[in-house]
C-alpha cells in the first residue's frame, strides 16, 4: 500500500479553475483507476487558499501508473499552473 498527503497553495485568482480540475481529475481516477484506493481533494480548514490531496495506491506501481495516465497529463498540467509555489508530500506508513 502506498499513501500520502500532498498539501499546496492555491494562486487566488486560480481557485476556481484548481477545483474544477481537481473534481474533474477525482471523478477520472475514481472511474478508470481500480488499485486506487482513495483519491480525494480537501481544502485546509485554516490555511487560506490550502489544498491537500489524499492518495491511497495499492502499491508503488499503481502509483505510478496513474501518474502515466491520460486523464492526469490531460489535467496536470493545468492543476500546476494553479499552484502558488510547489506541493509537499509526506507519506504515511501504517502502524504495523
Amino acid at each position: 500500500m502506498m499513501t500520502f498527503l500532498a498539501r499546496m497553495k492555491v494562486k487566488e485568482d486560480k481557485v476556481d479553475d484548481f477545483i474544477r480540475l481537481a473534481n474533474t481529475l477525482t471523478e477520472k481516477v475514481r472511474e478508470l483507476e481500480p488499485d486506487t484506493v482513495n483519491y480525494e481533494f480537501f481544502k485546509l480548514r485554516d490555511e487560506p487558499f490550502s489544498y491537500a490531496v489524499y492518495e491511497q495506491f495499492t502499491s508503488e506501481e499503481a502509483e505510478e501508473a496513474h501518474r502515466n495516465t491520460p486523464h492526469f497529463n490531460e489535467l496536470a498540467g493545468d492543476l500546476i499552473d494553479c499552484i502558488d509555489g510547489t506541493y509537499e508530500r509526506e507519506f504515511l506508513d501504517p502502524l504495523s
